[in-house]
């Protein structure tokens, strides 16, 4: 028996849950160092720019495609156009690859917020304490399930009483402790000079390589050809207003980023502008422990920063896991509980690779990478760019614009409609080829971004 479409509540449960699914751990460690080695201000206004326009196209598109065809990515491409039900599966593998990892890393953002929490925080200070860690067999595996674990639990609950419930929580939460990590960051020595840093526009440092990185950040950070929208516009209503949705969304994504640039680069710039240039783990849990641990009440400081990230990490795995239970349950007509635990087992399948590809794995390599950059790579550096390319070539010259905007016109005018067709049709299509062809040759080291 087919089982009946889930739905958000309304407006507000729709944007926070897709909010939630932007924001994530890409927004907290990313975000900064990209900014911080691109120039600061200019980064930043390269960045809005970018996503006013090719991130608003982009996301006004697959939140559309989701409400038009009230289907999960498979199914909505084979509605629209059964040629291109390729797609659908290319999307939907996105966040099956990603889940795994991106769980492995929350798992060790839960191990860190356990240590400040307890008030053994100066014990992460130690050059080894990361790769001591990491590197070990059983403790990381066993993080890596309770955060999948934690994950599953927010989607067996389903789309209102789960995701749109703790969504409500957990943005609010999320932008208050932001904006309190940031003050303080500001109130330490020496982070005015590194606040100007990051907020005044030097031109000077403008290049290629700036839009680029803007370009790949506003890509993966705003959850475009990982199913992930396609998936929340189809529990979307038809009454509610898609596009001031969209902007909301974007609001919250650039936000949050913003925010947590001003809570790590007044902070690092203050004690040692140099490591600005370490990105990714090594900035979050190799770096900031030592800020914290300069600073008064550091455990405390330090528990709220890995409470933060938890939850940004969280909101994020979920609508990764809720993408490929909706895939699930409109391609098998499974219920959400047997969908739930299927991808659940899946994920644990996929996830011990990378978790051990630190330590006992360390030495097997997949084109010169461990497991999880392997997999990072394929999702984010060739599988996405492919999909939101053939997906806007679909867009703009198969089912053309005004299947979009007519979708789009259900709940309001849409006032945009120009700018969203020029992006579509010849602006989108060749950023996204630029994205594809310099995040595979940074990968192999012959361009570096």
């Amino acid at each position: 028996m087919e089982q009946k479409r889930s739905s958000f509540s309304g407006k507000l449960g729709f944007v926070l849950a897709a909010a939630g699914s932007a924001v994530g751990l890409g927004n907290i460690w990313r975000f900064p160092y990209l900014a911080a080695k691109y120039g600061g201000g200019i980064f930043l206004l390269v960045y809005i720019i970018l996503a006013l326009t090719f991130g608003f196209a982009l996301m006004t598109a697959e939140i559309a495609i989701g409400r038009k065809t009230g289907l999960s990515p498979i199914g909505a491409f084979r509605a629209l156009d059964k040629r291109f039900t390729f797609v659908g599966y290319l999307g939907a593998l996105v966040p099956m690859i990603i889940l795994p990892y991106y769980s492995v890393i929350g798992g060790w953002v839960t191990k860190y917020l356990s240590v400040f929490i307890t008030g053994a925080g100066n014990a992460t200070v130690s050059d080894t304490y990361f790769s001591t860690f990491a590197g070990s067999t059983i403790e990381p595996l066993g993080w890596f399930f309770l955060y999948l674990a934690l994950t599953a639990t927010v989607v067996l609950l389903g789309v209102e009483k789960g995701i749109e419930k703790v969504s409500k929580v957990m943005m609010p939460v999320l932008i208050v402790l932001t904006l309190g990590i940031s003050i303080y960051s500001l109130c330490q020595p020496g982070a005015i000079d590194g606040l100007l840093y990051y907020v005044t526009p030097n031109f000077s440092a403008f290049s290629v390589k700036t839009v680029l990185a803007a370009m790949g950040q506003l890509f993966y950070s705003m959850s475009i050809a990982m199913g992930i929208l396609i998936t929340y516009g189809s529990y979307m209503k038809k009454d509610v207003n898609l596009v001031s949705s969209v902007k909301q969304i974007e609001l919250f994504d650039t936000g949050i980023a913003f925010l947590a640039g001003l809570m790590i680069v007044p902070a690092v710039f203050a004690f040692d502008p140099t490591k600005l240039e370490k990105a990714g783990p090594s900035l979050m849990f190799e770096i900031l422990p030592k800020v914290f641990h300069s600073m008064s009440a550091g455990n405390l400081i330090g528990a709220t920063f890995f409470l933060l990230v938890l939850f940004a990490a969280l909101t994020s795995s979920i609508s990764l896991m809720e993408t490929v239970v909706s895939v699930c349950q409109d391609k098998f007509k499974w219920n959400r509980k047997i969908s739930c635990l299927a991808v659940f087992a899946v994920a644990i399948v996929l996830g011990v690779p990378s978790s051990l590809g630190n330590g006992l794995w360390s030495n097997v390599k997949l084109l010169g990478m461990n497991f999880l950059d392997f997999f990072d790579f394929i999702s984010n550096s060739v599988i996405m760019p492919i999909v939101a390319l053939i997906t806007s070539i679909f867009i703009g010259y198969v089912i053309k614009p005004k299947s979009i905007i007519e979708e789009v016109e259900l709940s309001a005018k849409f006032k945009n409609k120009a700018l969203f067709v020029t992006m579509i049709k010849y602006v989108a299509p060749v950023f996204i080829i630029l994205i594809l062809v310099s995040s595979v040759l940074n990968a192999f080291g012959i361009f570096k971004i």
